[in-house]
């Protein structure tokens, strides 16, 4: 964490980076997941002295956003992100869907 950090930001961090670790991540992948997370977070609420446009302009915390951009890249999400939004829209027939058929019925 940044010097001059609150103590607020501070269990911010711990509790990121120890859901990380949790989750599988190793200790380092953990560290810079909870940084990075923090540091948005600083960057939005005017804590910190410098900020990307995206960090500041972004309608969504990172939380709020729950990975929604991941896997942006060439191929898009994965077949297992599909899946999710599409239970979470309640599709019939997902189970048995491969990834362009998922990503057509989630409208992406």
């Amino acid at each position: 964490m940044p010097a001059g950090s609150s103590a607020k930001r501070e269990r911010q961090y711990e509790h990121i980076k120890e859901s990380q670790e949790e989750r599988g991540s190793s200790t380092k992948r953990a560290k810079e997941i909870a940084a990075r997370t923090v540091n948005k977070e600083r960057a939005r609420s005017g804590e910190s002295k410098t900020a990307s446009r995206t960090s500041v302009k972004d309608k969504k915390s990172a939380y709020e956003r729950g990975g929604e951009r991941s896997h942006r890249g060439a191929k898009g999400p994965t077949k297992d992100q599909l899946y999710e939004e599409a239970k979470k829209k309640n599709i019939d027939g997902r189970s048995s869907m491969n990834k362009d058929e998922l990503r057509k019925a989630v409208g992406r």
